[in-house]
């Protein structure tokens, strides 16, 4: 793993949190995306070499619906860069780690991406993060 690539925050109301992270960062987002596969739709914010992804359910099946149902708002996961994915997946299968999608899928921002079960991580859903180029 290379850095943390986003913290991903899931919410009700894109709009309203577009506006309450644009205050607080001073800055608006710079790139909304909705992931069909997923029933999400991403909003994402970049403060120096951080960056924030907002995630609104657009289904009330998709997984940040189930999750906002359960837990409320809040940090949904953290994602890591990686170079390679596969090989990253293969290596965390080896140490023990459950990975949720052995075959990465496309994510928003260009990315291939895969998870670990939040069992495994001790309660946090962990993301992979690879650029497709």
């Amino acid at each position: 793993m290379e850095k943390i690539e986003h913290i991903g925050i899931a919410v009700k109301d894109l709009e309203k949190s577009n506006k309450l992270f644009a205050a607080l960062f001073g800055e608006t987002h710079y790139k909304t995306e909705e992931v069909a596969s997923e029933g999400v739709k991403t909003s994402f914010f970049k403060k120096g070499p951080n960056k924030i992804e907002l995630l609104q359910a657009t289904n009330p099946k998709s997984p940040i619906a189930r999750f906002i149902d359960k837990k409320g708002e809040g940090i949904h996961h953290i994602a890591f860069a990686v170079k390679d994915i596969k090989t990253e997946i293969t290596r965390l299968k080896k140490e023990g780690f459950t990975v949720l999608n052995e075959i990465p899928k496309k994510g928003a921002d260009n990315k291939l991406v895969a998870f670990l079960h939040p069992k495994t991580t001790n309660g946090v859903l962990i993301e992979l993060c690879q650029e497709i180029e």
